[in-house]
């Protein structure tokens, strides 16, 4: 088992721009494999017929807005989220297309194929920056997330790769979904999706601890946090030559519905 790596190391150590090299969509990179599982379920989940609503928050956005490429179309207003401030620059400079940016345009022209729009890419990106009306702190360990703003209720939450990172161990993953579900109107919908099995991940030199989750578990945990799974899809891990960068076994993907409180 990995040495837990705190928040207070994440803040200090975590290199954004080196987390962004795994968003490659042209190489066989780690992220890769991930992003494009990630991708797919997000088209299939956030559209007009399904999953829609007035606001949604991304919790533990890191550095990234791929996420909520696809939740744009359904959803008027993104709130998006992360405990790092570094990480929260970087989509700031993205939200208000400032030099040196991250150059999202490869994932956004996979997504508009994936909709059946890959000619208008200019087009959601201008949306997704209208879209995206706050850039928050958070932190998922705390009885509220957004503290010291208390939000009101929202449609839906959805997070990518934060809880195993921020846990520690099983009863903290347990204790964040309760923080998480306070968040969400009731009957909103939470939906989770990551790195299944895992113990680290490489950023750059740094190695990340990851809390290895089953499906078991990860069902228990939500059933015991007031949430019926709607959907929950593992996809089993095809490179193995990358190893060395992560060690996860399958990547997951889950909606859940808030149906009472924690």
């Amino acid at each position: 088992m990995e040495e837990f790596t705190s928040g207070e190391v994440y803040q200090k150590e975590f290199d954004p721009q080196a987390y962004l090299e795994y968003f490659d969509l042209g190489s066989d990179s780690l992220g890769n494999e991930a992003v494009t599982f990630y991708l797919e379920c997000f088209c299939k989940t956030f559209t007009p017929d399904f999953l829609k609503g007035d606001t949604l928050i991304d919790l533990g956005s890191g550095p990234c807005i791929y996420q909520f490429m696809s939740a744009c179309e359904s959803f008027e207003n993104i709130i998006a989220s992360d405990y790092l401030d570094q990480n929260l620059q970087e989509i700031e400079k993205w939200r208000k297309n400032e030099p040196g940016a991250f150059d999202w345009s490869s994932i956004g022209m996979y997504v508009c194929e994936l909709e059946g729009k890959r000619a208008k890419w200019s087009e959601k990106e201008a949306k997704l920056r209208r879209a995206i009306q706050q850039v928050l702190k958070c932190d998922v360990t705390l009885q509220n997330p957004m503290a010291p703003l208390r939000l009101p209720p929202v449609d839906c939450v959805l997070s990518t790769e934060c809880l195993e990172s921020a846990c520690k161990d099983q009863a903290s993953y347990r204790a964040a979904l309760s923080n998480v579900s306070s968040l969400l109107k009731p009957g909103g919908h939470l939906v989770l999706s990551g790195l299944a099995e895992t113990t680290f991940l490489m950023v750059g030199s740094r190695k990340f601890s990851i809390l290895f989750l089953t499906e078991k578990f990860q069902r228990e945990a939500l059933a015991e946090n007031g949430f019926t799974i709607i959907q929950f899809k593992t996809q089993p891990r095809i490179d193995k030559m990358t190893m060395d960068l992560c060690d996860f076994a399958a990547l997951y993907f889950i909606i859940a519905q808030k149906v009472k409180e924690a």
